[in-house]
């Protein structure tokens, strides 16, 4: 099989691996200790995730703390709903993700901000005047375009509310820009499932979500996973080494694909987008069909969240698509561990399908 779909998740660094091994160890060991006890396996397990901490803020911005979560999501609620206590708007981009976009609209008065053809959100439009919270993603999990996100901070701190910023398809590979908040998850970067993270700015406090033993500094109960932490805080010291690497490679990916797959039409920005994310589309063509066609080969008809709805694409609508353009495109993601070769032979086979379609 060949794996392209990077943005749903991404391989197990086999460094993560290692390390969450350690504390996994049963019954003969000492690894498998609650980090929350006092007692010595308690003290190890602690400071195992406190090394893990400070691995995983070395890629926020300078301050601030990091709090652990079960992933993205949470982290997601967590900074809307532990900032809800605060009366007003919540804007956000009309791209983002479920997590965000469902979140704001259950908690009432979410006003959407339109986006530009290219794929970047328009910050030209003006913030409704009793905006507390403006929550615009650095990368789009969808079709990979790179937002303004300096400017969507400066317009929120003008307008006196709060920035969230979703850098989920961002932590890793570039550097995450400012913000208030900024939720990511570890499985987007060769870290393990079931761990996430929100970084919240030094002298903002929010109110917590889920009442219980008060772990994360009373803002996240819950035992946390040695394993997992250290997982996330392995694979974020290594993208953080990589990460220049990491770049060059897959812009020699992206390249390959391109060419192979030069006659169809990317959906948003080539430019200003990350080059690990390829959404291209080509009138007329049955998706699934190209699916079944291409089962070796794992890629993506949209967000892998929300790939058995059935619905149209929210973001590709967002940037003008019609549900029948939508309707025919996928999403190419490939990262650190693809290959030339996988890249060769995988897009050769989605364009060899293609053309069985009668679309050369």
């Amino acid at each position: 099989m060949i794996y392209l779909d990077y943005q749903a998740t991404t391989p197990l660094a086999p460094e993560a691996r290692d390390e969450m091994l350690r504390w996994l160890d049963g019954p003969g060991g000492s690894g498998f200790g609650n980090p929350h006890s006092a007692h010595r396996m308690g003290r190890q397990a602690a400071a195992a995730i406190e090394v893990a901490r400070d691995r995983v803020a070395a890629l926020f911005p300078a301050g601030g703390k990091v709090i652990f979560t079960s992933g993205a999501t949470e982290a997601i609620n967590l900074a809307m709903r532990g900032t809800a206590q605060q009366a007003g708007t919540i804007s956000v981009s009309a791209i983002e993700h479920a997590a965000v976009l469902d979140t704001a609209r259950s908690l009432g008065n979410c006003h959407e901000l339109n986006v530009a053809k290219n794929g970047q959100c328009n910050t030209k439009q003006d913030l409704p005047a009793d905006t507390r919270l403006v929550a615009v993603m650095q990368v789009n999990n969808e079709i990979g375009t790179i937002q303004p996100t300096v400017d969507w901070h400066r317009k929120a701190k003008q307008a006196n509310a709060l920035y969230l910023c979703d850098a989920v398809q961002a932590y890793g590979k570039m550097d995450v820009t400012g913000a208030d908040m900024i939720a990511v998850s570890a499985h987007k970067l060769h870290g393990p499932k079931g761990v996430g993270a929100l970084w919240i700015r030094s002298g903002l406090d929010i109110d917590e979500v889920q009442t219980g033993g008060g772990q994360e500094e009373g803002l996240r109960s819950g035992t946390l996973s040695p394993a997992l932490c250290a997982g996330f805080g392995i694979a974020a010291k290594e993208a953080k080494e990589r990460m220049e690497r990491d770049a060059e490679h897959i812009d020699k990916l992206w390249t390959k694909a391109r060419d192979i797959l030069d006659n169809w039409v990317v959906n948003g920005s080539e430019s200003a987008r990350w080059h690990g994310n390829l959404n291209l589309r080509k009138n007329g063509l049955d998706v699934a069909r190209l699916m079944s066609d291409c089962r070796d080969v794992m890629f993506s008809a949209g967000s892998a969240c929300a790939s058995g709805s059935g619905r149209t694409s929210h973001v590709l609508r967002a940037v003008g698509l019609s549900d029948k353009a939508a309707k025919s495109s996928i999403r190419i993601g490939f990262g650190r561990y693809t290959t030339m070769d996988e890249i060769e032979k995988g897009c050769g086979k989605i364009a060899e399908a293609a053309k069985a379609q009668g679309l050369g």
